[in-house]
């Protein structure tokens, strides 16, 4: 008797057809209008279209993989409440994703080595603000304590909604990846979060273009659009929500992501107490060396701290 598709091939199917309809939950609280804003403390905000989204994204996994560890950035008991309407609970798979073929190393993984690391809308704060370019929702699949698929969901993308998918070992899939410029370098840094420690970092970085946006999806996409070498942001901040999806489909492109000492970060369900990436998240474009890049890094660290 022949075997289905391997669960995480069945993980990253299901992480896209769940995206599709979190980004139309995400779009109708927009277009309402009362984006029902909760503040956080320390420039975190929380909305209507955060707490709907990830319920209809946690109730969506826990109906279809219950053993599967399943952690998600907004802990409120609204957002913990997963009594949703039934058009909210998706078991869809994507047919495209099942179809393929899954690497031999991820074949026999089981619930219980999976940890699933949601953000149901990254770039909150652009959201209030109406720069809806910047958001994502980010799905990221990780097996023991590796990002190994995911999906960046960008909800507004000509008005319609667009997922960007990966899988580590196999590929990539829902957009064009692109080289970025070769006559100049480019990074892309936080919009939101920028102080004169990131400044003084970055211009160490000189001479070449900084573009500040929003959101740790976002900043990914620039990078597997072909508009920046890499994403910069030497400070802790991000979560392992950020980062899980954009990890792996930027690793399944053949790009990186890492801390600044070049290390990966863990994605395991032991991380969920304390999910903050502490030392800052640089990822580059494939055609980009990390190595040679991180070495950039460490020598502007250096002398940031010999000058300090």
């Amino acid at each position: 008797m022949a075997q289905g598709p391997a669960l995480v091939c069945r993980l990253l199917a299901s992480s896209v057809s769940v995206a599709h309809k979190a980004g139309k939950i995400i779009r109708d609280v927009m277009q309402k209008g009362d984006l029902g804003i909760i503040d956080k403390g320390e420039n975190d905000l929380q909305t209507e279209a955060d707490r709907s989204a990830q319920r209809c994204i946690v109730a969506s996994f826990k109906n279809l993989y219950p053993n599967v560890n399943i952690v998600a950035e907004e802990v409120d008991k609204i957002s913990q409440n997963l009594d949703v309407p039934a058009d909210w609970l998706i078991t869809d798979l994507d047919p495209k994703i099942l179809d393929l073929e899954c690497p031999k190393s991820l074949q026999g993984v089981t619930e219980d080595q999976v940890t699933i690391w949601i953000d149901p809308l990254d770039g909150t704060s652009e959201f209030t603000k109406g720069l809806i370019d910047h958001v994502t929702i980010l799905i990221g699949v990780c097996v023991n304590d590796e990002a190994v698929a995911g999906v960046i969901y960008q909800p507004f993308w000509q008005n319609r909604g667009r997922a960007l998918w990966g899988l580590v070992g196999s590929g990539v899939g829902g957009f064009e990846l692109k080289e970025p410029p070769q006559t100049k370098k480019v990074y892309v840094t936080t919009r939101s979060h920028y102080d004169k420690a990131i400044e003084k970092f970055i211009d160490g970085l000189k001479p070449c273009e900084i573009i500040r946006v929003g959101g740790a999806g976002n900043k990914v996409l620039y990078i597997l659009e072909g508009k920046a070498h890499a994403y910069v942001y030497p400070s802790a901040g991000c979560k392992r929500w950020d980062t899980a999806a954009p990890e792996a489909v930027l690793r399944a492109a053949g790009g990186e992501l890492t801390d600044v000492y070049g290390n990966k970060y863990s994605y395991s369900k032991e991380n969920e107490k304390d999910p903050l990436n502490k030392y800052g998240v640089f990822a580059t474009a494939p055609s980009y060396n990390h190595t040679e890049f991180m070495k950039l890094i460490c020598d502007i660290q250096s002398k940031n701290e010999k000058n300090d």
